[in-house]
């Protein structure tokens, strides 16, 4: 069995088919798992700061200047937030 790896929130936008969009990053930002919820079921979900993810179902993040700021904002969540948190 593979260990999960902790992802924290680094990103929340939305689109303009009604979606909203959930980036989660590891602490380094190298690695990005992406989630697409319809706006109805965010109202019946909640999102926390942190999700447990299988290391097998994440993207590599290819960009350097993404990688940083998924990093920085790792820091930034995890300093004001604890896991479960809804944020």
């Amino acid at each position: 069995m593979t260990d999960s790896e902790r992802l924290w929130l680094v990103e929340r936008t939305y689109t303009d088919r009604d979606l909203v969009v959930l980036i989660y990053a590891t602490p380094d930002g190298t690695k990005q798992l992406r989630k697409e919820l319809a706006s109805t079921m965010l109202q019946r979900t909640t999102v926390t700061a942190a999700i447990e993810a299988d290391p097998e179902d994440l993207d590599p993040v290819d960009d350097e200047e993404t990688r940083d700021r998924y990093a920085t904002e790792v820091e930034r969540v995890r300093a004001d937030h604890a896991p479960d948190d809804p944020i």
